[in-house]
């Protein structure tokens, strides 16, 4: 066929949404999520170029995404407001750990309270009918969530490694709590500079006739994305996941000296048990929910951003990512529970309340 002749593309083509024509000036192939099987598409003589599209198959998420949003939604959803109260009630006397462990707790509730959109939206097949704004809204509060807390559980680290090796440091002075809520301060605001251009990359597109809210970018995007989103992931989670290893590492060290050593034997066993209990469950919350997430996203990102990798590859890559995501989730309701271990006058309370409902629930099966 003449490449001078007008030819008339068939429906389905027309169909492709713009997404097709992006490819066309970026040489990006299609990443976003479709419900057909993975096929190649060449179409050649059209504005002498050739296209390779590439469509992904990730029915899968239609059941895994709703599962595990539903299951954090309601766990984190009561948990965070549990330890945002019980630490509330105490306001006047916050430990400098407590008031870590409060804005981690917050920023965990305000997640959770965005997941009944995605919950909605991964259950109707990618669908997305709230509109370009909730969309940009939602996938902030998730990136701001999940690096907010990863840098709050820094803090909670740090804190410990000053109170075990360093005692008699500025942050355990009468002035300390001061500081505290000015680091905390500190946290938001970078956090919020962090996930800002997320509102900028963050879009609705159409696809096969629906709506669908992009998670990290539109397709056109990929490239202009790619060194964002490598930022993000270094200094939101690999220079926090470096400190808090070089923390821990150094606390195991004087933790593990007998109680007879100078600097061990100041701290109760009590305080040695507590930070101990701190470092496995911390340990476990980035071993499970941070680093599985940020290692498959950033080789998905790099395979997303070569021009001339396989169809097959991108399809592979994309469905190891987000198989990931519900583990980036599960801190939501993973941190209080870190917050239950790590408070023994926590724990102590829910036992007396589980107690009384035990035998309260036992008075009236007796009555019976």
């Amino acid at each position: 066929m003449s490449s001078s002749k007008n030819v008339k593309m068939p429906h389905f083509i027309d169909s492709l949404t713009e997404t097709s024509l992006d490819i066309l000036s970026t040489s990006i192939y299609h990443t976003e999520p479709y419900t057909a099987e993975t096929f190649i598409l060449n179409i050649s003589n059209f504005s002498g170029t050739n296209i390779l599209h590439c469509t992904y198959k990730e029915e899968f998420k239609r059941i895994l995404l709703p599962t595990v949003y539903t299951l954090v939604f309601l766990l984190g959803l009561p948990l965070n407001s549990a330890v945002i109260l019980k630490i509330w009630k105490t306001r006047p006397h916050l430990s400098n750990n407590n008031i870590y462990m409060l804005n981690l707790a917050i920023a965990d509730f305000l997640y959770v309270t965005s997941l009944p959109l995605l919950i909605y939206n991964y259950g109707s097949n990618d669908y997305w009918p709230f509109g370009e704004f909730a969309c940009k809204l939602v996938r902030f509060q998730f990136y701001s969530n999940l690096h907010g807390s990863i840098l709050f559980l820094t803090c909670i680290s740090i804190q410990r490694y000053v109170g075990i090796c360093h005692p008699l440091a500025v942050l355990h002075n009468q002035g300390g709590r001061r500081m505290t809520w000015c680091i905390c301060l500190g946290v938001w605001v970078v956090v919020g500079l962090l996930c800002a251009p997320t509102f900028h990359y963050a879009a609705t597109g159409i696809q096969r006739n629906r709506t669908v809210c992009y998670d990290l970018s539109p397709p056109r995007f990929s490239v202009n994305y790619f060194p964002y989103g490598m930022t993000l992931t270094f200094l939101g989670f690999l220079l926090p996941f470096v400190g808090v290893m070089a923390c821990y590492c150094r606390m195991a060290q004087i933790l593990c000296r007998p109680l007879s050593y100078e600097s061990v034997a100041a701290a109760s066993v009590e305080k040695r048990d507590k930070a101990v209990r701190m470092i496995i469950v911390v340990a476990v919350v980035f071993c499970i929910s941070f680093l599985p997430f940020h290692l498959t996203k950033t080789m998905y990102l790099v395979i997303r951003s070569l021009p001339g990798a396989p169809c097959q590859t991108r399809n592979l890559f994309s469905i190891i990512y987000k198989s990931t995501r519900p583990f980036a989730s599960m801190n939501s309701f993973l941190d209080p529970i870190l917050f239950y271990f790590t408070q023994p006058r926590y724990r102590q309370s829910t036992q007396r309340f589980v107690l009384k409902i035990t035998t309260l629930r036992d008075k009236v099966n007796s009555t019976v």
